[in-house]
């Protein structure tokens, strides 16, 4: 299946998201991760927020800092693929978890503090639409009332992992 980089966007407004809290650790026994769909975020708590609402047709996540940390599971980049979530955009990403997503073929996109505050600022209470151009580092950030294009920065390595689907894939190409 080839993965879409655009979507309807979820903000979670909180630093600190934790792998627990992505996926809960009672599911990782489970080998197959279409059965991870429906738990995912169901141990977030959060102000207002509703795993079985607020997920549907989200295709991008913006949050703060450090989202993933906890422990190292690919559990939690799991969880997010079979719910059709392949962005995920943040100040920063617990290293396992960052590296975890890139070689499920997803994005991890770190942006500075100003540029995170800038799209929460202008764009979280708004039906948001958020467009990656992995060739040209480009994201698109669109609502009804504007729109705002972000540069950001991911090595060549990764783009090779994301190009190709991830690390399974880029092994079987080039090696």
């Amino acid at each position: 299946m080839m993965k879409k980089f655009n979507g309807k966007t979820l903000f979670i407004d909180r630093s600190d998201i934790n792998t627990d809290e992505i996926i809960p650790a009672k599911y990782l026994t489970e080998i197959e991760k279409t059965a991870l769909k429906p738990h995912l975020f169901e141990d977030l708590k959060l102000d207002g927020f509703n795993p079985e609402m607020d997920i549907k047709e989200k295709a991008v996540i913006v949050s703060r800092e450090n989202f993933g940390c906890g422990s190292s599971r690919e559990h939690a980049p799991w969880a997010l693929e079979v719910n059709g979530i392949y962005v995920v955009i943040a100040q920063s990403f617990a290293r396992i978890f960052r590296q975890n997503m890139f070689n499920g073929g997803m994005l991890a996109i770190e942006l500075s503090c100003d540029q995170i505050d800038s799209i929460f600022d202008g764009f979280k209470n708004s039906s948001t639409q958020i467009s990656v151009d992995i060739k040209a580092c480009r994201i698109m950030i669109q609502s009804k009332e504007q729109t705002k294009i972000i540069e950001f920065q991911i090595s060549e390595f990764d783009k090779a992992l994301i190009n190709t689907g991830g690390w399974v894939e880029y092994a079987d190409v080039y090696y």
